[in-house]
């Protein structure tokens, strides 16, 4: 039973469904239905499952993500799983895995990792001149090394916490209008509660917006911190 609308963040008030195996087996679907295009011949679902990994592909054919092995699949596949877990979480009863500062760190962090470290192995000089932009100032040069340290090093707190605060606020309002619509059927006319159910639906489809947009947000911000990998060796 949900006390408060903050209790809809423990996975202990809600059934079966909230259990963190279904949410990860369910979520790992769309990344077996990515690579089963090599051995199931084409169908609808198979196209309309694509769809998204071709659109994330061309925007990392963008960027210099492009020249690293594996990147591509990697990145279309988060893509696709947070879009499939955001709108999950959506469902009644369904836990919001995707709303928890865990589940979001457990992605961002290893993936910035991964790319600080391979620029490391690759090419550690390289690595260390991007900390000092070309034609600074001498004796802004300590300062400015500083700075572009702790926004490195920031990244994966920041690209979490906007996947979490975006996905969370929206469970949140959703919540309060549900309880409000629960309520207002009992005691206002007819008028406002068809007013109610119309500012819910609306609301409703717009959170399967922002759950697409987050989840594009997410593999694109990652996408992006690819661009400080050196390439070529110097």
């Amino acid at each position: 039973m949900l006390m408060d609308i903050f209790s809809s963040f423990d996975e202990q008030n809600f059934t079966i469904l909230s259990s963190f195996p279904f949410i990860w087996t369910a979520g790992s679907l769309p990344l077996l239905i990515l690579q089963s295009q090599y051995w199931l011949s084409s169908s609808r679902v198979l196209m309309m499952t694509l769809k998204p990994k071709s659109f994330m592909v061309t925007q990392i054919l963008r960027t210099s993500g492009k020249n690293l092995n594996g990147f591509i699949n990697i990145m279309s596949g988060i893509f696709v799983m947070l879009i499939f877990i955001n709108i999950l979480g959506l469902l009644p009863y369904v836990f919001s895995l995707s709303s928890h500062l865990t589940f979001a760190f457990s992605f961002g962090a290893p993936l910035w990792l991964s790319l600080i470290l391979s620029g490391i192995f690759f090419n550690f000089s390289s690595v260390i001149s991007h900390l000092l932009p070309q034609g600074a100032p001498v004796f802004l040069s300590p300062f400015l090394v500083l700075v572009e340290t702790v926004s490195i090093s920031v990244r994966p707190v920041t690209l979490s916490i906007r996947l979490v605060a975006n996905m969370s606020a929206g469970h949140i309002i959703l919540g309060l209008v549900g309880a409000y619509l629960s309520v207002s059927i009992f005691v206002y006319s007819f008028f406002i509660i068809l007013m109610l159910i119309m500012v819910e639906i609306f609301y409703f489809m717009f959170e399967i917006g922002v759950s697409m947009i987050q989840a594009y947000i997410f593999s694109l911000l990652i996408t992006l911190y690819s661009e400080d990998h050196p390439m070529y060796y110097t």
